[in-house]
């Protein structure tokens, strides 16, 4: 059964948790199963995992019963058309930088009238089997998340949060303190104010709204969400497993 409860959430503007898989291998989101996230996001922009390997961890995330999404690599149909028929309960599209972007995200996401998405059977319709299900379903539950990395995506954002088919936008604080000169300075001023433009633009609209909190401190989580951040991810599988192990070494030295 594919996933409706993030989608609903996301409508709700509730609270969601999440994480990011960067390791490809099935036993990585087994154990972040365990945590309770509500999603995992398999990302493939910044990491080298195989379409074999994206099928299989969409399928052992989906066996948990957690919302799989993949950060595609770029906003493209074909790339977004093999994640979405891979089994993916959504997208987490980058640089989206204007409404234009935002429109095309929705397009190669969904399938005719409502967007542009080629049809074809696969995992995702169950080889067949399941077609008019699975279109049904992606029609009403598929979930597409807009990046917000760029100053361009800051100053569009209006636009961005009112295109049709977009469920929410996540800032990636990296890039988007990159696009202003200051590559990893997040908590610079010219940073934290571009970000609270944006906050005030979901808050008027209440429009879900996340933030990737990279270091695994669940005190940065909890102050995402008294700023008012309802999909969060937290940190990434690598920095979970590094972090801790060297935590633990420390101890007694």
């Amino acid at each position: 059964m594919k996933n409706i409860v993030l989608k609903e959430k996301l409508k709700k503007n509730e609270l969601t948790i999440g994480s990011w898989i960067t390791i490809g291998h099935p036993a990585i989101p087994e154990i972040l199963a365990t945590a309770g996230f509500d999603w995992l996001t398999i990302d493939i922009e910044h990491n080298l995992i195989d379409s074999s390997m994206i099928r299989t961890l969409i399928g052992t995330i989906q066996a948990e019963n957690i919302a799989a999404l993949v950060r595609v690599s770029k906003n493209d149909d074909v790339i977004i058309k093999h994640a979405m028929d891979a089994g993916a309960d959504g997208i987490i599209v980058p640089m989206v930088n204007s409404k234009a972007d935002a429109i095309k995200a929705v397009e190669f996401v969904k399938y005719p009238p409502i967007g542009k998405r080629g049809v074809g059977l696969s995992r995702a319709q169950k080889y067949g089997t399941a077609f008019d299900e699975y279109k049904d379903w992606l029609a009403n539950f598929a979930v597409v998340i807009a990046q917000i990395e760029h100053i361009d995506a800051i100053n569009n954002i209006e636009e961005i949060i009112k295109t049709p088919g977009i469920d929410g936008v996540i800032v990636g604080p990296y890039d988007l303190s990159a696009s202003l000169g200051f590559p990893g300075d997040y908590n610079r001023a010219e940073v934290m104010s571009a970000i609270q433009f944006m906050e005030a633009a979901c808050a008027k609209n209440n429009f879900p709204m996340g933030y990737h909190v990279v270091p695994p401190k669940i005190e940065l989580v909890n102050e995402k969400i008294a700023e008012g951040y309802k999909f969060i991810a937290f940190s990434t599988d690598f920095l979970f497993l590094g972090e801790t192990a060297r935590l633990l070494m420390n101890v007694g030295k």
